[in-house]
């Protein structure tokens, strides 16, 4: 008997993954591994015709697999422009299926999965390398992924003051009205120096070519969590706050090839691959020491793997069964 493939959409997607649930999936996925090929990129140019500045896009596409269990594919479309049509930069499809007959088992709408699956392994290294006491989040960015960082880091760490920094102060106001909900304080401010000198924890999602953070504003005992660029061209910190702090990734193979805030250091020779701490499946193996003291400062690079992908879709696919 065949079984149907289900096709799921956005609104179930979040329901299926609590930010608390996926860190702790997460966590799991990367303590088994898995075969995860490192993703395709291809650049899709503008139309001829495309107003001048117009950036084109990216295509992404990445698998994964686990013997006898699953393997999944995403194709992602990135592109930076869709903001002035109402629509997200981000957008994609996961497929899985059946590791052991190849049957598709479901389509899941894949900005969800990658909003809820991206926040909670930058919140997973966060249970890691940010101190314990931290209280003071700082969120520099406001797109669509920034509130899902918020509360996936709040699911980690007891955040008592959160601020949002983004270049349209309109668009960082919208998001604080949608997160009154948290226990907490929550500002948007002006100043991203001064934001950053007294920050905890510093989460950035953005699509910047230029350095956001600077070296010279961070404190001891600061955790820096990087998230928007994923291309080589794209910079959130500069080359002090890589010097300054232990550095971590998600994947070395993925972050030194593919993050734009390690590949130009390290073609400069400002970063040597050795200089890399570890990555999630050290960190979740117990293979390498996280946060050494109270006063290290910390940096965790991701750019996204599909293993991450992969786990999150089991755990949805597993609750529509339930």
């Amino acid at each position: 008997m065949t079984e149907t493939m289900r096709i799921v959409e956005a609104a179930s997607v979040h329901a299926a993954l609590p930010y608390g649930r996926l860190v702790a999936a997460l966590r799991e996925a990367f303590r088994r591994g898995g075969t995860v090929p490192l993703r395709s990129h291809y650049h899709i140019d503008p139309a001829p015709d495309a107003p001048a500045g117009t950036h084109g896009g990216t295509l992404l596409v990445m698998p994964a697999w686990q013997a006898g269990r699953h393997i999944g594919i995403k194709a992602v479309s990135v592109f930076p422009d869709n903001g002035r049509i109402g629509l997200p930069s981000v957008i994609g499809a996961y497929l899985l299926f059946d590791a052991n007959t190849g049957r598709p088992q479901a389509v899941i709408d894949g900005v969800a999965l990658t909003l809820r699956r991206t926040a909670c392994a930058s919140a997973l290294a966060a249970n890691y390398l940010a101190r314990k006491d931290a209280q003071h989040l700082l969120m520099v960015g406001a797109g669509s992924l920034a509130p899902h960082l918020i509360r996936a880091h709040c699911a980690v760490r007891r955040y008592r003051r959160i601020e949002i920094w983004n270049r349209n102060r309109a668009r960082a106001e919208e998001m604080a009205e949608r997160l009154t909900d948290l226990q907490a304080s929550i500002a948007v401010v002006d100043d991203l120096e001064a934001a950053v000198r007294v920050a905890d924890t510093v989460s950035c999602a953005t699509l910047s070519r230029e350095p956001l953070v600077r070296g010279e504003w961070l404190r001891p005992g600061m955790h820096v969590d990087l998230v928007g660029g994923f291309t080589p061209e794209m910079r959130e910190a500069d080359d002090a706050t890589l010097d300054r702090a232990e550095v971590w990734v998600d994947t070395r193979e993925g972050a030194l090839k593919e993050a734009g805030d390690l590949v130009q250091p390290l073609k400069h020779g400002l970063l040597r691959p050795e200089d890399v701490r570890g990555d999630l499946f050290e960190l979740c193996r117990d293979d390498a020491f996280a946060r050494k003291d109270d006063g290290e400062i910390t940096l965790f690079k991701s750019v996204g793997t599909a293993l991450e992908d992969l786990a999150a879709a089991e755990m949805v696919v597993e609750g529509l069964a339930s």
